[in-house]
């Protein structure tokens, strides 16, 4: 067996470090995608589990679950991989979103609205600025998320958030703030994610109710990502939002979504889109928010 010194040793480390940040421009990031290092359970830890690189929450008639990051974030990548609640989910609700505190908050949204066996989920996304959402777009998924584990990832930069499933992008929310609609870009956000009865809305507007039999309700996770700018105090706003090669997200590459991911959205939105609350006139009564008639994508 071969045996280093303790100055090998640090060479060795150095040079992993360097190595890390030719990789990924960076030395911010966190690159460990171990939950027990990044994240804690905040409720129902009682039926939760968390060990390593793997999650696993729990809803029965005791409690939901749910977990939190133990940092806070100003633009960077977040993904995390989820196997959701399989057979008869109606009324359940897993939850994976971004999210400052207050009641001015901002948060970017994935909820994932469980079904009777063998109907589809929705992927239900949203965003919040300055405490106002209503921005609801909803999608049913290309594949079974029960069966396997699939990758989520939320993507927000000074000038964009993107929503991806499996590296496909299927929304995109553009910064147009210099024009009056208000944007993500000053307020840190943790990452969390929960499992919770809802049936009082999720599964047809509150028509299907969670059956109880069927519990245990269980959602896995593994290989939390937080790819992400830490947040260091209000001088956090202008640092990591600055276009430097630490700050990767900012590239300009970022910033617009290439002409391969543009056609990968436009199949998602013309195949699998149910609900886009910039198409819903009765909802508005023609006046639509301001996003609407600009350019997202």
């Amino acid at each position: 067996m071969l045996k280093m010194g303790s100055s090998q040793v640090i060479s060795l480390a150095n040079l992993l470090i360097i190595s890390v940040k030719v990789l990924f421009g960076s030395l911010v990031m966190v690159i460990n995608g171990a939950f027990s290092d990044n994240m804690y359970i905040n409720w129902g830890s009682h039926h939760s589990w968390m060990q390593g690189n793997d999650l696993q929450l729990v809803l029965d008639q005791s409690s939901g679950s749910g977990v939190q990051s133990k940092g806070t974030y100003l633009f960077g990548s977040i993904e995390m991989q989820i196997k959701l609640v399989p057979g008869n989910s109606a009324g359940t609700v897993t939850a994976y979103y971004l999210s400052s505190t207050g009641d001015k908050h901002d948060e970017i949204d994935f909820e994932f609205l469980g079904n009777v066996s063998g109907q589809p989920y929705i992927i239900h996304t949203n965003i919040f600025t300055q405490g106002a959402g209503g921005r609801e777009q909803q999608f049913y998924p290309w594949f079974d998320p029960t069966a396997d584990y699939h990758n989520y990832t939320i993507h927000w930069n000074p000038n964009v958030v993107v929503w991806y499933v499996d590296d496909i992008p299927i929304r995109i929310f553009k910064n147009y703030q210099s024009q009056g609609i208000p944007y993500p870009n000053a307020q840190a956000m943790g990452v969390y994610s929960s499992l919770w009865n809802a049936d009082s809305w999720a599964t047809r507007g509150g028509l299907v109710k969670i059956d109880w039999t069927n519990a245990p309700f269980i959602a896995k996770y593994r290989n939390f990502a937080p790819r992400a700018c830490p947040w260091g105090g209000p001088i956090s706003i202008n640092q990591c939002a600055a276009q430097t090669p630490d700050n990767w997200y900012t590239a300009r590459e970022y910033g617009q979504l290439s002409y391969m991911k543009q056609g990968q959205m436009d199949w998602v939105r013309k195949n699998y889109m149910i609900y886009d609350y910039c198409k819903d006139t009765k909802r508005f009564n023609g006046q639509f928010p301001g996003e609407c008639f600009k350019p997202q994508f």
